[in-house]
C-alpha cells in the first residue's frame, strides 16, 4: 500500500479482517496541516480569487485519514442547494420510520430534486417534512454546526465542511441510521445528477470513474457575490474520499467553481 505521508504523525493500526490485514490510518492535526499547505498552496490566499471565503474538508474511507483547510475560522457558509441531500435523508429516514418504501410520487420528487436541482421539488418536499424533521435529522447524524434556513428559506440553511463530511459518511458508509437500501438509493441519484452539474469535487476523480455529488450555487441579492458549494465522493488514486467544498464571497460563477475545483483536488493529493 502506498501513502504520501501528510504529516509527522500518523497512527497506523492494522486490523484483521477475513483473513486479511487490513490498514486503517487516524490523522492528527498534522494531516490539516498538509490539506492546509496543498489547498492554500494551490489557490493562493486568500480563497484564490482575492475576495471570499473558503473551507475544505476530506476524508479517505480507506485509510481514516481526515483533513481540513478554511480561510474562515468557525464561520458558517449558506448551504444553498447543497442542503437538498439533508431533505432526501430526512426523507428517507421519515419512510423508515414509517416501514415504508417511498411512493412513486415521493421518488419522482426526490429523482428531480438531486438529480437536476429541482426547486420546486425541494420547496415541495421541505413544506411536506418541515424544517423541525429536517432539524431532527440533522442531530442524528451529529451535525453539530448546521442550522436550517428560516421559514420556506431551506437554502438558506447554513453548515460548515465537518458537518459536510458527517452528512456523506451517513450515506456513503454503513455506520449511519440509513438502511442499505436507502443508502443505496440516495448513492444512485447523486452519481446521476445532469450532466451540466457534474463540476466541483468531481474534478478530483480518477479518470472513467463516476463520483456521486451535490452542487450549490447562488448569487446573493445583498452584494451580487456568489456561494458556490459542492460536496460528494469520489474515487482518487483508487481511494474512496468524501470531500467537502465550501465558498462564498466569489464575484461570479464560474470563478467559484474553478477555486472549488482546484481545492478539491489539492485536498485529494494531500491525503492521497
Amino acid at each position: 500500500m502506498r501513502v504520501r505521508t501528510v504529516g509527522a504523525v500518523l497512527s497506523l493500526v492494522a486490523v484483521l479482517a477475513g483473513g486479511r490485514i487490513v490498514a486503517a490510518m487516524r490523522s492528527t492535526t498534522d494531516a490539516d496541516a498538509g490539506v492546509a499547505s496543498m489547498v492554500s498552496g494551490a489557490v493562493g490566499q486568500p480563497g484564490g480569487s482575492g475576495t471570499g471565503r473558503l473551507s475544505v474538508a476530506v476524508r479517505d474511507l480507506d485509510t481514516g485519514v481526515t483533513g481540513r483547510y478554511s480561510t474562515a475560522d468557525g464561520h458558517r457558509f449558506v448551504t444553498a442547494s447543497i442542503v437538498k441531500v439533508d431533505i432526501l435523508v430526512t426523507l428517507l429516514l421519515r419512510a423508515q420510520e414509517q416501514h415504508r418504501p417511498l411512493t412513486d410520487r415521493e421518488r419522482q420528487l426526490a429523482g428531480v430534486m438531486i438529480q437536476d436541482s429541482d426547486n420546486d421539488a425541494a420547496s415541495t418536499l421541505w413544506s411536506e417534512l418541515g424544517a423541525a424533521a429536517v432539524t431532527r435529522t440533522h442531530q442524528a447524524l451529529g451535525l453539530r454546526s448546521t442550522t436550517v434556513g428560516a421559514g420556506t428559506a431551506w437554502g438558506l440553511t447554513t453548515t460548515t465542511a465537518d458537518d459536510q463530511l458527517r452528512l456523506l459518511a451517513a450515506i456513503m458508509t454503513p455506520h449511519s441510521p440509513l438502511t442499505d437500501s436507502s443508502r443505496q438509493y440516495a448513492v444512485s441519484l447523486m452519481r446521476a445528477v445532469r450532466a451540466d452539474q457534474q463540476w466541483g469535487v468531481s474534478a478530483a476523480a480518477d479518470p472513467g470513474t463516476v463520483s456521486g455529488l451535490k452542487n450549490g450555487w447562488l448569487p446573493r441579492s445583498d452584494d451580487g457575490l456568489w456561494v458556490i458549494n459542492s460536496v460528494g465522493e469520489v474515487r482518487h488514486d483508487g481511494h474512496r474520499l468524501l470531500i467537502a467544498v465550501l465558498s462564498d464571497g466569489q464575484p461570479s460563477q464560474q470563478t467559484g467553481i474553478s477555486l472549488v475545483e482546484t481545492a478539491a483536488r489539492a485536498a485529494a493529493e494531500a491525503v492521497d
